[in-house]
């Protein structure tokens, strides 16, 4: 087994479904650009309000991901 690097991104997903609907959006949309997801963590949950209701939710996660090595096509 090698050892491996990884690395953090900061990423705001939003959704006026859920909370988890806006960290799924964030993850599928990083998941467009970067290789090798490996995990998540939320750090932040926020959401609009109109009408006394939730509107809208936005939720800021860090998403862990291996750094590829040049040799590496995994």
């Amino acid at each position: 087994m090698s050892d491996h690097v990884y690395k953090l991104v900061e990423l705001t997903g939003s959704s006026g479904k859920s909370i988890e609907d806006a960290i799924n959006n964030a993850i599928a949309k990083a998941g467009r650009t970067l290789r090798h997801l490996h995990w998540f963590q939320v750090v932040d949950t926020r959401g609009y309000i109109e009408d006394n209701r939730v509107k809208h939710w936005q939720v800021t996660v860090k998403v862990g991901f291996r750094v590829d090595d040049e040799e590496d096509d995994d």
